[in-house]
Parts: C-alpha cells; structure tokens; sequence
C-alpha cells in the first residue's frame, strides 16, 4: 500500500470521527457546561408525600353584616362559603351483564368526597367507589372530571382518587385533628345527600370511640358519632369543627328506614392523616402482620380438637423461618391434617386470644388489632398452649397480598 492511499484513510477517517463528534454536541449528547454541584438535589433522601393543602384561617375575615345574623350563623355561614367548592360529586359507573352475557356500564352510585390536595387527590370512602368501572370527579361549577381511584384501605374504608383538573385552582379542605374532640362540641357536614350537592347540615359530636362493624365484617374504631343529618350520597364528605378543619370523614349511618334518624358516624381524621401519604405512594398501606395460617374457632372445631378455650384463632399453620415461629409461637401438627370443609386443619398449634391488650374471638379482630402497626413494629401476644397461658413478642413483617382486606 502506498502512503497515498494510507493518508486517504487517515483523512476519512478523522473526518468521521468529527462528523460524529459535532452531531453529538448538536445532539445536547454531549455538554460542556458546568454544574453548580452544591445546588444539585440530593436524590439519595427519599422524601415523604406533603400535601398541597391551603389552611382555613381566612374563613373568618369573609365580611358579612354581623347585625343581620347570630354569631353561630355567622360561623356556620362562613365556614360553608370558605369550605363547600372544596367538596365534590362522585358518580360512578359498574359493569354488569345483560340477557346475552355480555358485559354492558350500569349507573353505579353517588357520594361525597374532599379535595385534600392541590394536584387533585381526593378523600372519599371506599365503598363509594368499590367495583367502580367508571368514575367521575363533579366541581362545584358543574365542571366534571374523570377519576381514577390511585389508593385503597377498606378497614378504614378510605379511597383516595385522583383527577386532572386542567390547572384549574382547587379549593382544598384542611385537616384538623381529632384527638381533642369532646361530646358536645358543634360539627357540620357538607356532602351531596340524594344528589343535592354541597349540602350543609350541622350538629354536634354525640360520641367518641365507637366501634362499628362494616358490611365486610371488619370493626373501625374509634368511630366520631354525631346528630348531623347524613344521608345516601353524604359518605365521603367531611365533618368540619367549627374552626374549619376536617375532623373526621362521614362514612355511614344507623337506619331503620333507610334515611337519617339523627345516628351517623365518621371516621377520624387523624387515621387518614396517618395512612393517606401510603395510599398515594403505594396504593395500599403498609401494615404489620404476623405469619401464620390462621383459624377462626367454632363449636364444631372446638369439640373435635378437644380444645381447652372456645374463643380464639388457632395457629394452624407457620413456617420455620416466620416471625411466629421466631417468637416461639407453635403450628399444629401437619402430620396430621384435617378436612374441614373446603379446607385443611392442622390440630395441636397455639391460640391466640389477645394482641396488645384486644381480645381476639375473630379474623376481624386479628385485622383490627394489627391495622395500626407497621412493619418491624413489635407486637404482645398472649396464646393457650393445652393449658397453659403464654406471653410473647413478636416483630411484625409487612402484610402479605394474600391478607389484604377487600
């Protein structure tokens, strides 16, 4: 080869590399400015959800002519006008099947819900949009959004939704706390009852702590009683102080008769406080558990296992390596299986009768006694062993898919 032909190549080939080199740059591949390195964000930290909330101080600084009104309508009055653009419309569609199997959106149902954030995220209770194929967000202007439910607890029944409101500026409803309420103290409701939206009802808290079973057959507690007038289409909605703040989220009612006899009950805000930034982030929260198979005792399993106690779950089932066994906790004997209906008993295991100071009779009162702990939390479990009452600590591990309540 002579030096002609080896300078040609030499020549072609840089003239390439340029070419690619240039069309990196021109690319923005390829970036020659400097960074301010002190001004780049630590990505490192993981960051918990803040809400995009306003706060209802202004409430109160809305003019109207004192004369013309009482101080409590002055209050309720203002707290309504600051608030009720904050409080929306949900209506939602369901699949069904018509006369040839196929699949056809039925009307679904209506409820109530609270803009808690900017963004659009609202709180509402989940049985408003349990099996809802379609659902839609209505505003105040009779403006409607489409929805998606991004989060869901039914042991609180709690859902968040979230819908895109075109940079539309939300109105968003402020949450207060509920761990100062005191009976008697006056409380108001705003929700969409048989369709009528934005409706204000007011009241005060009738009771504190109830417990009530859901129509999933798992117990809330701590549940705000109170006389506000709640109907069908009031869940969802908030209960408001007379400050201004959400304290609670109405979630259902006592009724012979299907309307309001002055027995509503909602769910304490601080519990959606605690568990709203998981339903954002994950979609569920993250709860603790205990690992094992459990078995919820009857008089039939009682009199063929012999068993010393009536009330309890048995321990049926567990792993070696599980957080159960870690803590001493015995399985049954899995030499010796047991059909019982649809299912397989192992006799001889543990019972557990009680979790941090609450009886234990049912799988729902296990559900209840875990629903406020998280993952690594440590938990006092008291068991029969034949005949003899044990004490243990167990480390809860994070609650399987396959014990998450729907």
């Amino acid at each position: 080869m002579n030096f002609k032909s080896k300078g040609r190549i030499i020549f072609f080939t840089v003239s390439i590399m340029l070419l690619i080199f240039f069309l990196l740059i021109g690319f923005g591949v390829i970036n020659f400015q400097s960074k301010d390195i002190s001004k780049t964000p630590d990505i490192t930290q993981k960051q918990t959800y803040q809400l995009e909330t306003s706060y209802a101080g202004p409430i109160h600084q809305i003019g109207l002519d004192d004369n013309q009104y009482t101080e409590s309508e002055l209050e309720n009055i203002r707290i309504y006008e600051a608030l009720n653009k904050g409080v929306v419309n949900i209506t939602t569609e369901k699949l069904s099947m018509n006369w040839f199997l196929e699949p056809v959106p039925t009307d679904g149902g209506t409820g109530s819900g609270s803009i808690i954030d900017k963004k659009g995220y609202v709180l509402t209770n989940y049985h408003v949009v349990k099996d809802a194929y379609k659902l839609y967000i209505n505003l105040f202007d009779g403006s409607q959004y489409e929805g998606k439910v991004i989060g869901k607890d039914p042991e609180n029944d709690f859902a968040i939704v979230k819908f895109d409101s075109k940079g539309k500026d939300l109105t968003t409803i402020p949450f207060g706390t509920s761990a100062d309420l005191r009976v008697g103290q006056k409380v108001l409701a705003i929700g969409n009852p048989f369709g009528y939206d934005r409706t204000l009802t007011t009241g005060i808290v009738s009771g504190l702590g109830r417990p009530v079973r859901t129509s999933a057959n798992l117990v809330i507690t701590g549940m705000i009683q109170t006389d506000a007038s709640i109907n069908p289409g009031n869940s969802g909605g908030p209960l408001l102080d007379s400050r201004g703040t959400m304290i609670g989220i109405n979630t259902m009612i006592y009724t012979p008769s299907g309307g309001s006899v002055g027995i509503g009950f909602a769910a304490p805000v601080d519990t959606a406080r605690r568990i709203v930034p998981d339903l954002i982030s994950y979609g569920h929260v993250n709860r603790g558990w205990i690992d094992f198979s459990p078995v919820q005792l009857e008089p039939n399993i009682v009199r063929y296992g012999k068993l010393t106690v009536t009330k309890g779950l048995l321990v049926s089932k567990l792993s070696k390596d599980s957080n159960a066994a870690k803590a001493g906790i015995r399985g049954g004997n899995t030499d010796n299986p047991v059909q019982y209906g649809r299912s397989i008993i192992y006799f001889g295991g543990d019972i557990i009768t009680n979790i941090d100071g609450l009886e234990i009779n049912t799988l729902a009162d296990l559900f209840t006694a875990l629903e406020d702990n998280k993952p690594g939390d440590s938990v006092e479990v008291e068991l029969i062993r034949g005949r003899k009452k044990i004490t243990t600590s167990v480390i809860l591990n994070k609650r399987s898919k396959d014990f998450l309540a729907e």
